[in-house]
């Protein structure tokens, strides 16, 4: 066990933890070629580890060396792990830690659109949600709800940003994603059907049979606060809409995805 006691806030070593941003985090290449992330808490962090992704650091509280975080030490390996009290830790960090543990993290290559397409009956697109929490809650509702695979748009935040993996509890290791260009096409060549869910007056109402009965739907969520774009609408197969009470117009994007989820999964094993 390479325990390494912080002395100094300030050590090289330590900056992923306290000087890098997430677009920096990215571009480490010089520690991972496909760059870093940072994961946080024993449960999260046994989810990266169980979904392959390799540990490059641990920053953890002394107490839980030998408490929460020992099963977790135990199976990275031989990494340094960086120790110190909680007011030392939270001084690098800027706050106190959840569970008293980080964890640095390669990245992995990310597959093709294709790949990550095999084999699925729903995905979502995810277009222009920038906002981390938002995405982190988009992934874990994914993973609880039964879509087989995420796309992004790149104008949308980076699932394994800090933020994101912590809200989505792991969820962003339990279900494929990658890049997607704006265009449909690759999912037309992958025979999906695409639904937008947006607010139109061709908008069908999310429980309309059609929709259920595709084998392959690619639902496609909108940024915050636009939306999405009428491009993207005038080239979906389809627009969903949430049938509304009391004179609201819509929901928050991530709550938005999760009734989409639920409504639309596919239970026709069948076929």
């Amino acid at each position: 066990m390479d325990i390494k006691e912080i002395t100094s806030i300030n050590l090289p070593e330590l900056s992923p933890y306290a000087k890098l941003t997430e677009a920096q985090l990215l571009h480490a290449n010089e520690i991972a070629e496909e760059g870093l992330f940072i994961a946080e808490s024993p449960k999260v962090i046994r989810v990266a580890l169980n979904a392959g992704y390799t540990p490059v650091s641990l920053l953890c509280e002394r107490k839980h060396i030998a408490g929460d975080a020992a099963s977790i030490i135990e199976d990275c390996g031989e990494i340094p792990i960086y120790t110190g009290s909680r007011n030392i830790l939270e001084a690098l960090t800027g706050y106190t830690l959840t569970r008293g543990v980080l964890c640095a993290m390669k990245r992995k290559p990310l597959p093709p659109v294709s790949a990550v397409c095999k084999n699925t009956h729903r995905i979502v697109i995810i277009k222009g949600v920038v906002d981390s929490t938002n995405i982190g809650a988009i992934f874990r509702s994914a993973a609880a709800l039964g879509i087989d695979a995420v796309l992004l748009t790149h104008d949308s935040c980076d699932p394994l940003n800090r933020r994101s993996i912590r809200v989505s509890m792991g969820s962003v290791f339990l279900v494929p994603w990658t890049w997607i260009d704006n265009s449909l096409n690759d999912l037309q060549e992958e025979n999906f059907k695409t639904v937008a869910m947006a607010l139109t007056d061709q908008s069908l109402s999310i429980d309309n049979p059609q929709l259920m009965k595709e084998e392959r739907l690619a639902i496609i969520m909108g940024t915050e606060g636009d939306g999405l774009p009428k491009e993207i609408i005038a080239d979906a197969d389809y627009v969903a809409r949430i049938p509304m009470s009391h004179q609201v117009d819509s929901l928050n994007v991530a709550a938005a995805a999760a009734v989409a989820f639920w409504q639309l999964k596919w239970t026709d094993k069948e076929l």
